[in-house]
């Protein structure tokens, strides 16, 4: 069967479709959460899959949690080890909290020989011929008739075989074998031969690698990609990838257009009015905000601010913040009796502190999918764009992600805000990206001096959805929250943070405050 492209129609249509159940076979679930959605539904079964990777990538423990979904569904499977031993296996399980007890491991690589009718006899792979190491694997199989199956490692064999043809031979001649033998097989490589092994990846149905790579600073980046699978769709590119205790999770990379529900068209409310005012009625259900403005003008309070709106009116919403502590946000919502009551149920907020060098984009993007599809957040609040640009590997990769997050989450009704702080005071700003094409409406937040007080300033640059107020309010904040003003009629260059006074509209016939003051 040829290999097929990249799905581009959403994933849950492939699944559902005729081709998809006639033609692509019995799934052999990986066992790893996340991967299955990426390859469809699993592996397709008694076929033959490349996991490769350098030391370190994962390649160990995605095999074992492929064999121990297995051996949880009664399946038989087989572990052979030509790179580690088997006592290496199982304390790489413990560390996990798994067992290997229903797996059968089989090693080829001590000097010791275990004598005695059906026992396992153990070799090391430098001290035997290619042909004897694949015939003790070729028994092995026979006398186990394995389900799922995981050969590690194919360089081992590639060391042994000593030329490329000879090795060629040997990897096609297990596959033969395998084909007839109702088993899906792992073959694992650690990438110790020069260049990609180009001819291997066309021997295997399907093809997985695994990379990391380190940062100036903070967690490893940890990826996997499908770079082959013949017979399904499956969804293409970079995913990130998390190795912890209980093993891998993968997070597959986030389409938008495969993803939403309807929703009513509806305004949702600040529950300040003068803020409703100046927006033309609130924000509309379905559109991203972004909060734009120097440190200090209030844009996490005006966010919050619709956040227990929404929880006041029995919803749910979720704070994402990558820079402020829970307890410093709850404490600050207090002083200014924003009611805020934590949880994941109606009527509540839930508030999540992420670390900019420790998670994973994909892992962001999972989190935030976790908040609109299980705990049914309608109003998500990042905060800030600054922390989620710190947790980017690369400027273009944010837009790119931000756009599908962006519009995911439009596709579901969530009114979305975006807190971006400027660089900068009372003089020039600047934001650390162009976000605004994104947002469907831009708020902006400025610091002004007027009078000897250092006062704060919001105004709306756009919103694509409807009419707004084209004025410039004062923001302040006190005990009993937010508060703006009438529009500053009187003063002209807010936004410039000095702003002159105007004079006053003259009577018929009366002089000029000025010509007033110059008398």
């Amino acid at each position: 069967m040829s290999r097929q492209p990249c799905i581009t129609t959403p994933h849950h249509e492939l699944a559902a479709s005729p081709l998809n159940t006639a033609r692509f076979g019995q799934r052999s679930p990986t066992g790893v959460p996340g991967l299955d959605d990426i390859l469809d539904g699993g592996f397709i079964a008694e076929r033959l899959y490349l996991i490769d990777g350098r030391p370190g990538a994962g390649k160990t423990t995605l095999a074992l949690q492929y064999l121990l979904s297995g051996a949880a569904q009664s399946e038989r499977c087989l572990y052979i080890t030509l790179s580690e031993s088997a006592e290496e296996l199982r304390a790489n399980a413990r560390s996990h909290g798994w067992s290997l007890d229903a797996i059968e491991i089989f090693e080829l690589m001590a000097e010791d020989v275990a004598q005695g009718d059906g026992g396992l006899v153990m070799y090391h792979p430098s001290e035997v011929e290619l042909s004897e190491t694949t015939r003790k694997v070729l028994d092995v199989v026979r006398r186990t008739q394995p389900q799922r199956l995981v050969f590690d490692s194919l360089s081992e064999l590639r060391l042994l075989a000593q030329n490329s043809l000879r090795y060629r031979r040997q990897i096609l001649a297990l596959k033969q074998h395998f084909a007839g033998a109702a088993c899906t097989v792992l073959l694992l490589d650690d990438r110790t031969a020069e260049g990609e092994d180009l001819q291997l990846q066309s021997i295997a149905h399907g093809v997985i690698t695994l990379d990391h790579r380190s940062p100036d600073y903070g967690a490893a980046l940890r990826q996997l990609q499908v770079l082959k699978f013949r017979g399904s769709a499956f969804r293409s590119g970079l995913h990130d990838l998390e190795i912890v205790r209980g093993g891998m999770r993968v997070f597959p990379r986030l389409v938008a257009a495969e993803h939403g529900r309807s929703f009513a068209r509806e305004s949702v409310p600040s529950g300040v009015d003068r803020l409703d005012t100046l927006l033309g009625g609130g924000i509309d259900r379905g559109t991203a905000t972004l909060l734009l403005g120097a440190a200090g003008t209030g844009k996490s309070t005006v966010a919050l601010q619709y956040a227990a709106a929404a929880a006041l009116r029995g919803e749910h919403a979720a704070i994402f913040s990558f820079e402020e502590a829970a307890a410093i946000l709850l404490d600050r919502a207090q002083q200014l009796g924003i009611p805020v009551q934590e949880g994941v149920g109606p009527g509540q907020i839930i508030i999540r502190r992420l670390d900019p060098g420790e998670v994973l984009p994909g892992q962001f993007a999972h989190l935030v999918r976790a908040a609109v599809e299980e705990d049914h957040a309608t109003v998500i609040i990042i905060d800030s764009l600054n922390g989620y640009l710190t947790a980017m590997p690369e400027e273009r990769a944010l837009h790119v992600q931000l756009h599908e997050l962006m519009s995911y989450l439009n596709n579901f009704g969530v009114a979305t805000f975006i807190v971006a702080a400027q660089n900068g005071l009372l003089e020039s700003l600047q934001a650390p990206i162009d976000a605004s094409y994104l947002a469907d409406t831009v708020v902006h937040l400025r610091l002004f001096e007027h009078k000897g007080e250092v006062k704060k300033a919001i105004s709306v640059l756009k919103k694509r959805s409807g009419r707004h107020e084209q004025t410039i309010r004062q923001l302040w904040f006190d005990e009993k929250g937010v508060h703006l003003s009438e529009p500053l009629l009187g003063l002209r260059g807010v936004l410039s943070g000095i702003p002159t006074e105007l004079d006053p509209p003259a009577r018929p016939g009366a002089p000029t405050q000025r010509a007033a003051d110059a008398g």
